[in-house]
């Protein structure tokens, strides 16, 4: 049986099978491979309508709005599985969480957002939050966003302002306007997740009514359970759980090669080193041990969820835990696979070559750093974390 099989033989996974999905991995995994999305700095329009059709961008959407109101789990797994096709794919498609942050817009917004169907596909700016007047009708939104994944393809998009009236800051806030008030600017040019888009935005004086906006982290006007869920936590875990995928395909891209695969050296083959069995055991223990802490942690808190208990801190400490403890598993599978293919895996074209750039990205993202093992350390001391953590 397939190792990724195995993995995804779960009840959570009806998102992540069918003949239809794994066809359009397939697509999405060829042209990756081809370079497509990474000479072009974005996942093409087209898979972005693909994911749409799939149920990617309405997955987390209200049943009440026509969406499929799926659980954290499962939408964990399908962004996994597209991850192993194509990281950046994964990346993008992640943000079809969107409803974590467009549940905070008033009721009567949200209606508006959705009022043509739940496919829609939202990517933001939010650092750092810029000045923006209150004016009649609004505010007045100007400034430079940076790291806006998936802009390309977005329908709409939000950008962090800090509401200014005269020497008087308010709280952050985070302003929603179609994709076509802002400007792009192709500034992404990085070393892996080169496919996701995460250009500048860049905005010039547009007005943006105050119901269009909501305060950066306030509560959400939706009473679905999924609400309920640590949003905070979850933005990490969509983004965490790609390089989980990455690391799967780093594992099986190896596996695939390795009985052929003759050394230039005379050595024997990749599958017949007892080095190369030891450490390939290795890695795949340590990313499955990886991966079911990650999902382990999302059931225990989305338990309390569904019982209607608030989710307590150390359940909420696990997810932030498990998600930084993912990536770096991730980032040091890939690199285990690239190293035991020898050269092979360090040429630009290597699929592993691009495992290991994108599961590494991964790990720099702000949601992934030391600080997570600072605060979940002080937790299990019975010690306050850093403000902002749970």
């Amino acid at each position: 049986m397939n190792p990724l099989s195995v993995l995804h033989a779960s009840p959570a996974s009806a998102l992540s099978s069918g003949p239809a999905f794994e066809a359009l991995l397939d697509g999405v995994r060829d042209r990756a491979r081809l370079g497509e999305f990474d000479r072009q700095r974005h996942i093409s329009r087209d898979v972005i309508d693909a994911f749409k059709a799939h149920g990617v961008y309405r997955a987390l959407v209200p049943k009440r709005f026509g969406g499929d109101e799926c659980s954290p789990a499962q939408f964990c797994e399908m962004i996994e599985r597209i991850s192993h096709a194509d990281g950046s794919a994964g990346w993008v498609a992640s943000f079809g969480m969107s409803p974590v942050y467009l549940a905070a817009l008033p009721l009567e917004t949200i209606e508006q957002v959705y009022a043509n169907g739940p496919n829609v596909v939202f990517a933001g700016g939010i650092f750092p939050p810029q000045p923006a007047e209150v004016v009649p009708g609004g505010f007045q939104v100007k400034g430079r966003w940076k790291y806006s994944s998936g802009s390309m393809g977005a329908d709409i998009v939000g950008v962090g302002i800090a509401p200014k009236s005269g020497d008087k800051f308010d709280l952050p806030r985070i302003a929603v306007m179609p994709q076509s008030k802002v400007r792009i600017d192709q500034t992404w040019e990085t070393v892996g997740l080169l496919g996701t888009g995460s250009h500048d935005l860049v905005i010039d004086d547009v007005v943006v009514p105050e119901q269009w906006t909501f305060v950066r982290g306030g509560p959400a006007n939706l009473d679905e359970p999924f609400f309920r869920y640590p949003s905070l936590s979850f933005a990490t875990q969509v983004l965490s759980v790609v390089g989980l995928g990455v690391a799967r395909a780093a594992l099986d891209e190896l596996a695939g090669m390795a009985s052929g695969r003759i050394s230039v050296t005379g050595a024997p083959a990749l599958a017949d080193r007892p080095l190369a069995q030891v450490d390939i055991a290795k890695a795949e223990a340590a990313l499955r041990s990886a991966r079911a802490f990650f999902y382990e942690s999302i059931e225990q808190a989305w338990n309390h969820v569904l019982a209607g208990d608030p989710v307590p801190a150390a359940a909420t400490n696990l997810l932030r835990l498990s998600s930084t403890h993912a990536t770096r598993v991730a980032a040091d599978v890939a690199r285990t696979a690239q190293m035991l293919s020898g050269m092979t895996g360090v040429y630009n074209e290597s699929p592993l070559a691009r495992c290991v750039n994108d599961a590494q990205v991964v790990t720099q993202h702000a949601f992934m750093g030391d600080v997570t093992y600072q605060n979940a350390g002080a937790i299990f001391f019975g010690k306050q974390p850093l403000p902002g953590y749970i």
